[in-house]
Parts: C-alpha cells; structure tokens; sequence
C-alpha cells in the first residue's frame, strides 16, 4: 500500500494561504480515475480493475465496493447521489462499455447497459437528476454515438444520429475523467471532443438535439477538450491541452459565456500544463475553481481567467459537493485526497 506521506502537499502561492490537499488511505494501489462527492461526507470514487470504493465518514476510511464480475473493466467514470446511490461507466469497445447502478451502497449492482455497436467506445456519463442521465461515445460511421435515460437508469435509449453533427476524420472523446461531458439545469448538456479539432457539442433539450462550436484547445493526437464545467446556463469552461505533453501550457482552458455557442481563451492558462478535470468551490462567498492533472493542481477565483498553483502532486479527476465546501481527488497508485483548509476563512 502507498504511504500517505508520500503525497504531503506542498502549498505554493494562493493555495499556501487558503487550501491544501489532506491524503487519504484508499486501501489499494490501482489507478483511480473517477470520483464523485455527495457532500463532505460521502464521496465515491472508481478506476481499473473493477474498482469502486467509497467513504461515509469524510474520507478516514474508504471500503471497497467491488462490481462482481467486473475485474477486467477499467471504471473511468462514477456519478454518485447518496451513499446508498451510485452509476458507473466502464470504458472499452464494445461490450467492454457498460454502465451500472447500486442503490443500496455497492452491496449490489445491476447491469444497466451493455454498449450493442462494436465500433462505439463510451467516454463518460453526466445526470440532471437521479433519474435523467446521458452518456456519449466516440463517433461511429461519422456520427457520434448519444444514450439518454428517464428512469434511473433502467432503459437507456439512443439519440437518433441524425440529431447530431457529423464528426471530423481523426475526432474522438477522452474517457479520462468522466467530466468532458457536463449538464446543468434540467435539460442543458455539453461534451468536448479532440484529435483533429478541438470541439464541444451543446444541447438544450436533454438531449435530443445538438450543435457544435470550435474551441481554442490544443489538436493533434492526445490533445483537445478533458473537461467541462458549466457553473450557469452561459458560462462555463474547458480544460484540458496535450496529455503527452502535458507541461505545455498554451491551448489548455476555453471559456464561454453564451453557453457554448463561442469559446475563446482566457488572459491567462493553468500554470501547470495540461489539465485533465475541473471542478468549483465555493471560498469567502466566491466561486473558485480548481484544475487538476499530472503535474498538480491550480486555483482559479475570477472563473477561470486567471490562475495560481495550488499543489505539484498529481491527480487525475476531482470533484465537490454541490455546497461546494470541499472537494475529493484522485490519482496513481490508489491516490485519494480532500480539500481542506490551511487557514481560516473570512465569515
């Protein structure tokens, strides 16, 4: 088992002063991809070889969930609502592409879907509610791959291809952290693309029809959108650059304020490089954000125009409750740690 002190934070700049990351004992070693805060205390958090874990006590223990059967599947995504209520996506084609749900905190776990096309390879998974969820795949014959559902789950139904735009040779999504693709509200929903073009795809119906709109992320093979945000129906962000050269800093964060329509870059770019999950805090009455990726971590407070350092130790997803009070991350070799404080808050 990895020792917590390996991962000690190491305060820089605004973080010092505010924020610090507190490692936690995952008991395991397996790459962690996905994670899911409920609130402060209940998070869930998944990776390779068929891992789920979770912690009801803030993160001083963390218990195995295991999915049976589920060993040979690399769980890249978990969207949590209660710590008896969780979904995750494995990654994969074909059949490898599934989601599953527990409603009674991983004791048991249902099959939900099993991806039928062997082209399609699912990259993540978003929900509006316990009950209305999307998921999307890279593209097959030209035409992203959408699934919705309306009842928890228990049917997910595909978007007719004719709803949404034709892809680019060469465009796919990224299953890294389960966050390029987002909703908000009832019915808005974004997932960013790359390789050939950096692009996110917006609806705002639940789904059922969609447009896209270019990014100024970084293109090529590994670059272009990880991660999306949207904190309104009109503003929101894109993270994420080149994760094979991930401490090059230009093209890796877009924002918007028209809900997508437009994307240009902010004054400013994460110091740290390539980002691969962002997430929102709520500091002194403010929205902050926080960016984490291989390198480390970096804090926004003005929505992302600008950046600081946060931390140099790496993650690969973060995620805060909807009070925003905290947030839980995850990485290599079985990394979990939370957000606290490193000094009192302003009432």
């Amino acid at each position: 088992m990895v020792t917590a002190s390996i991962w000690l934070a190491m305060g820089l700049a605004l973080g010092s002063a505010e924020l610090k990351w507190e490692p936690q004992s995952s008991g395991t070693t397996v790459r962690l991809r996905g994670v899911s805060a409920v609130d402060a205390r209940v998070a869930w958090a998944s990776g390779d070889k068929g891992t789920v874990l979770r912690t009801t006590d803030g993160g001083k223990t963390w218990s195995a969930a295991p999915v049976p059967g589920a060993d040979a599947l690399d769980f890249r995504d978990v969207d949590a609502f209660s710590e008896r209520t969780a979904y995750v996506l494995s990654i994969g084609p074909g059949d490898k592409s599934r989601i599953y749900k527990t409603t009674d905190g991983g004791a048991h776990w249902s099959l939900q879907f099993t991806n039928p096309q062997p082209g399609a390879f699912f990259d993540g998974m978003a929900f509006w509610d316990e009950r209305h969820g999307v998921a999307f795949s890279d593209p097959v014959d030209g035409r992203f791959v959408v699934i919705t559902t309306e009842d928890g789950g228990t049917t997910w139904k595909p978007v007719r291809p004719e709803a949404l735009p034709p892809a680019t040779a060469g465009e796919a999504g990224f299953a890294a952290s389960g966050t390029s693709i987002a909703v908000q509200g009832t019915e808005n929903a974004w997932f960013g693309l790359g390789g050939s073009v950096a692009r996110v795809l917006r609806s705002m119906d639940r789904g059922h029809s969609w447009t896209v709109a270019t990014t100024p992320l970084a293109t090529g093979e590994g670059a272009g959108v990880f991660s999306l945000f949207f904190w309104t129906s009109k503003a929101g962000i894109a993270l994420g650059g080149n994760y094979k050269q991930p401490d090059e800093r230009g093209g890796t964060a877009a924002l918007t304020l028209d809900g997508g329509k437009t994307w240009s870059a902010p004054t400013d770019a994460p110091p740290g490089g390539y980002r691969s999950c962002v997430a929102a805090l709520t500091r002194n009455r403010q929205m902050w954000l926080i960016a984490v990726g291989p390198t480390g971590s970096d804090v926004s407070h003005n929505g992302g125009r600008t950046w600081e350092a946060l931390d140099t130790t790496g993650f690969h997803a973060v995620s805060s409750p909807r009070s925003r009070d905290t947030a839980f991350a995850v990485g290599e070799e079985g990394r979990i740690a939370k957000l606290v404080s490193a000094a009192p808050t302003k009432p």
